[in-house]
């Protein structure tokens, strides 16, 4: 049996952005109840030199728009990062999911030689689509969905690895 490209990336991605969208109304509600304000959590961060919450859910999303619009060889719309509340935060991550959802196999399949550049600050990345997908965008997407669920964690919002996780379909 074989996987595409679509397989491996849109549903996987849709998947863990709405997981992520669960745990931050977890954490929005954490933060109503216990009557702190929500820009607490938002701006927290593990350490001192990592970024804060909000950062976390902006990258996590960004690899996600851009990865399928990548493989899809098309422009991924620009998100201006901006977003501080878990109310902008919970949006932004459902405006992600709906651009994912326009997409569909036949934009995607095949993309696994297809060369994706990428411009970091230290200058260009260039990769072929299947290492583009599982060396930079899944590591890098789970990193900081993950780290957005250690935050919230760490500040007492009460969800475990199901949340994480989410349940199967």
């Amino acid at each position: 049996m074989t996987i595409s490209m679509y397989q491996a990336s849109v549903p996987t991605l849709v998947r863990g952005l709405t997981n992520l969208q669960a745990i931050l109304g977890k954490g929005q509600a954490h933060a109503a109840e216990k009557q702190i304000d929500p820009l607490v959590f938002t701006n927290s961060r593990l350490f001192p030199d990592m970024l804060p919450l909000a950062r976390q859910v902006h990258i996590a999303t960004d690899m996600a728009k851009g990865c399928v619009a990548r493989l899809a060889g098309v422009e991924a719309p620009k998100f201006e990062d901006v977003e501080v509340t878990f109310d902008e935060l919970i949006a932004r991550v459902q405006r992600t999911i709906v651009y994912l959802k326009e997409f569909n196999a036949t934009q995607i399949d095949g993309s696994e030689t297809r060369t994706v550049t990428i411009k970091l600050r230290s200058g260009p990345i260039e990769f072929k689509g299947l290492d583009y997908l599982f060396s930079f965008v899944m590591p890098n997407f789970y990193f900081h969905s993950t780290t957005t669920y250690n935050i919230l964690r760490h500040n007492g919002v009460d969800i475990g690895k199901m949340d994480y996780l989410g349940r199967p379909e």
